[in-house]
């Protein structure tokens, strides 16, 4: 599945699409990006490996003219200058292998944190609903940082030692070609020894990530709650299921510790160094090489040493770095029952709303909507009522299509909301609930987060309609306060005045308040039913409330209970006639 069809809330249009139908495709699409760095890289890998071959062969050329009869040590020099040269160079192809490498890691995880990040942006609230943000912050984070250790360090060890696997085998046949006998050897024994490896590894570093997901989520949850936590004095508990959590990570990275000490290519390598100076000496007792080629030999299968140490640890970054995109791409992948409709229609949103039969159901729960079916003239102002947990907030999200309706349809002047194009469906919807999200920014660009562009004389407006000018004014820095995380240096009351100045400013067709005045006192209450009752003129209000104020001047009152409409009609039409009305103002 590419980007382009995938369905989505919101979408950035892009010319590069990545190719998502499996980990390795996805990564390899990034990397299509940056194939220039990776000719570098392996330019630098192939001479790095060439040069360090020739440091032996020279050392070997070096002794015979030392033992030669008699010595020609005036050739030392040569020699040493030719390593000198060659080194130098060989130290300028390894920097640029290595900036190649750490270059590519760097960009990719930049443009799979963007993709990711865009990915989350257009997800449902369904996705959002039943996704921990403790596990989606560790794919973000740490997930994203292990596909860029996948490549640097790596696959740019992977590719070097590669290349040092196949100096020897190049190189050894110059002495003698039954010398390259121990290399194929050692590079068949060790393709075989480094598969089984990876095999195992692999459901071993699944689970390490995994497990990193679970420690990182509780952690989430509990920090979220901490209010609760400390509250209900439960920090001892919940620091015992922290280390649980924390064990099973631990201990699965104690299991990928063990695969990585049965390493099998460590045992090859010294098997290797024996059996070539055997079959070296063997050789050299027959006249067929000198004392110089033998230590030029062994000295190119020390070569051996690098790819077998470095492997220890490369493959298990890239067996890491593949598992950790795996875990993202699922999450990209996952399947989103909402899509933004670029096409759909656009056109200007008077306020009608219809319900025809309209269910809904989370997933995996009994229907939390049955058989809705009402109409909302443009204009009107509603009052949703009914006992908690009757769907009241699930009804009114179905409008702005933060969740779609399973049966039935939801019009909005006649157009299906599915049908609608849903930036300008939403740009038309306001909706303020009891739970109000601030961001850690200032108060202004708060009130103004809907609409960016407006002046600060719209934004006090919009604040003084909210009843929160006198407040802001209290601050020291006025509407420049920059207010806590998720607004918890404020109160209650004055972060649902904040949220209906959002509303205000942005000026929408239908506004949707749940229960927005709950944390307001009385007296302010009464200066914001003003501002509410002014604000509701000429346009379309969903109110969620139980306060008979509010419900009594509502052209029209629906009663939702267990999920049905159990009435429609007015406070005066509704008291006479419907028993579960009744029911909601006697208790």
């Amino acid at each position: 599945m590419t980007a382009a069809s995938a369905p989505s809330e919101f979408t950035i249009q892009q010319g590069f699409q990545s190719d998502r139908s499996s980990p390795l495709r996805w990564i390899l699409s990034h990397f299509s990006r940056q194939w220039y760095l990776g000719v570098i890289m392996l330019i630098g890998a192939v001479g790095n490996a060439m040069l360090a071959a020739v440091v032996p062969v020279l050392i070997g050329q070096a002794f015979n003219a030392v033992v030669a009869s008699p010595p020609q040590t005036h050739l030392l020099g040569r020699f040493a200058l030719l390593i000198v040269v060659s080194q130098v160079v060989r130290a300028v192809l390894q920097l640029g292998r290595n900036f190649g490498a750490e270059l590519i890691g760097q960009r990719i995880e930049r443009d799979i944190r963007a993709e990711l990040y865009t990915s989350l942006l257009g997800k449902s609230m369904t996705f959002h609903s039943l996704q921990p943000v403790g596990d989606t912050m560790a794919r973000a984070t740490n997930d994203v940082r292990e596909i860029n250790f996948m490549f640097s360090p790596g696959i740019n060890l992977v590719i070097g030692s590669a290349n040092f696997l196949l100096m020897p085998i190049l190189f050894a046949p110059r002495y003698h070609p039954a010398l390259a006998l121990v290399p194929v050897l050692f590079l068949i024994g060790y393709i075989l020894a480094l598969w089984q490896y990876l095999a195992e590894l692999r459901p071993i570093t699944n689970r390490v990530r995994e497990a990193f997901g679970r420690l990182n989520s509780r952690l989430a949850e509990a920090i979220d709650g901490i209010e609760t936590v400390k509250g209900m004095a439960q920090e001892q508990s919940e620091v015992a299921r922290f280390g649980t959590n924390a064990r099973m990570y631990r201990n699965w990275q104690v299991k990928q510790g063990d695969i990585e000490a049965r390493f099998l290519p460590l045992l090859l390598l010294g098997l290797a160094e024996g059996g070539a100076f055997l079959h070296a000496l063997l050789l050299f007792r027959q006249g067929l090489l000198d004392v110089g080629q033998v230590v030029g030999y062994m000295g190119l299968i020390q070569l051996f040493g690098f790819p077998t140490f470095v492997s220890l640890f490369s493959y298990s970054q890239v067996s890491l770095g593949l598992a950790s995109a795996r875990r993202i791409l699922e999450l990209i992948n996952r399947e989103n029952n909402l899509d933004q409709n670029l096409q759909g229609y656009k056109g200007p949103l008077k306020g009608e709303i219809e319900f025809r039969n309209v269910s809904f159901a989370y997933p995996g729960a009994d229907p939390a909507l049955q058989d809705i079916s009402f109409k909302v003239e443009a204009g009107q102002t509603v009052a949703i009522v009914g006992q908690t947990g009757a769907g009241k907030t699930t009804l009114v999200k179905l409008v702005n299509r933060t969740y779609d309706a399973t049966q039935g349809q939801v019009l909005v002047d006649g157009v299906d909301v599915r049908d609608w194009n849903l930036e300008a469906l939403r740009r038309n919807v306001s909706m303020i609930e009891q739970d109000i999200f601030l961001f850690s920014r200032k108060i202004s660009e708060n009130i103004a987060f809907g609409q960016p562009d407006a002046s600060p004389e719209a934004i006090r407006q919009a604040a003084q309609a909210a009843q929160a000018d006198d407040f802001i004014n209290a601050f020291s820095e006025k509407y420049d306060t920059v207010i806590g995380e998720r607004g918890v240096t404020l109160s209650g009351g004055q972060r649902q005045r904040l949220a209906l100045a959002r509303a205000f400013l942005t000026d929408p067709r239908i506004l949707i308040l749940d229960d927005s005045t709950s944390a307001i006192d009385s007296a302010t209450e009464d200066r914001i039913q003003r501002a509410i009752y002014a604000a509701a003129q000429g346009r379309t209000t969903l109110i969620i409330t139980h306060r008979l104020s509010q419900i009594r001047w509502a052209d029209l009152i629906v009663v939702l209970r267990k999920g049905r409409i159990a009435a429609v009609g007015t406070h005066d039409e509704l008291m006479a006639t419907s028993e579960a009305y009744r029911r909601i103002f006697s208790e």
